[in-house]
């Protein structure tokens, strides 16, 4: 699930030759196909935590899909993370009070299901063509343009380990634990939030994901 339809669909074309349409509903464009005879589909998300749960809890709750994989990009905090730079989401704090929600009075582990996280981390064993990989912890933040009103947050997140923010994998992880399913989030670093000069272009964001893509995928078929 990445959160862009066109990117939905070029992650289609690129992996299943025989890729079909079968929702274009709101404009979120889903597409099943095989990938070396196993199925596979690719769906949009949408942009945030709000729009990724919806479409999650609806695949969970009626089309029996077991896992779900986001594919999609952060902003890197953690020095040791570059441009570029593909992290697999072993967790993820937020700001959003969604999960609490679920269990009022909770603070909620949004974590990602071990078994995908060890797939990808075996994926990632030798590198991705010189793509470094990181494995940790992430933010799904519930704002995109809004200034944080606590500028030496991110520098504090760092110095606790998070590796970058993102906008949605906390919502899919508790969507995931609520029904059972398994869930990852495999995100390249698309700028470096404490460097704002340090960004992907906007061509490059939608080609610099094969590293990414194939840690997906052998999350989704392990």
């Amino acid at each position: 699930m990445p959160g862009d339809p066109r990117r939905a669909e070029r992650i289609a074309r690129t992996l299943m030759p025989d890729a079909r349409l079968v929702t274009d509903v709101r404009g979120m464009l889903g597409f099943t196909g095989t990938v070396d005879g196993r199925p596979l589909s690719v769906l949009g998300s949408g942009m945030g935590m709000p729009s990724i749960t919806i479409y999650a809890h609806e695949l969970f709750a009626q089309f029996g899909v077991q896992r779900i994989i986001r594919v999609g990009t952060a902003g890197g905090i953690a020095p040791q993370v570059g441009l570029g730079d593909v992290i697999v989401a072993v967790g993820a704090h937020t700001d959003s009070n969604m999960n609490q929600q679920r269990l009022p009075g909770l603070h909620f582990s949004a974590v990602a299901s071990f078994e995908l996280v060890r797939a990808a981390a075996d994926a990632a064993v030798g590198g991705l063509d010189g793509q470094p990989v990181h494995i940790g912890m992430i933010l799904s933040h519930d704002h995109f343009y809004t200034p944080d009103p606590d500028p030496g947050r991110l520098p504090r997140l760092a110095e606790y380990g998070v590796l970058g923010v993102e906008m949605e994998a906390a919502g899919l992880f508790g969507v995931a634990a609520e029904f059972g399913k398994q869930a990852l989030a495999v995100l390249t670093v698309s700028d470096l939030l404490l460097d704002p000069c340090q960004k992907l272009t906007s061509e490059e964001r939608e080609t610099r994901f094969a590293g990414a893509l194939r840690l997906a995928l052998a999350a989704a078929h392990c």
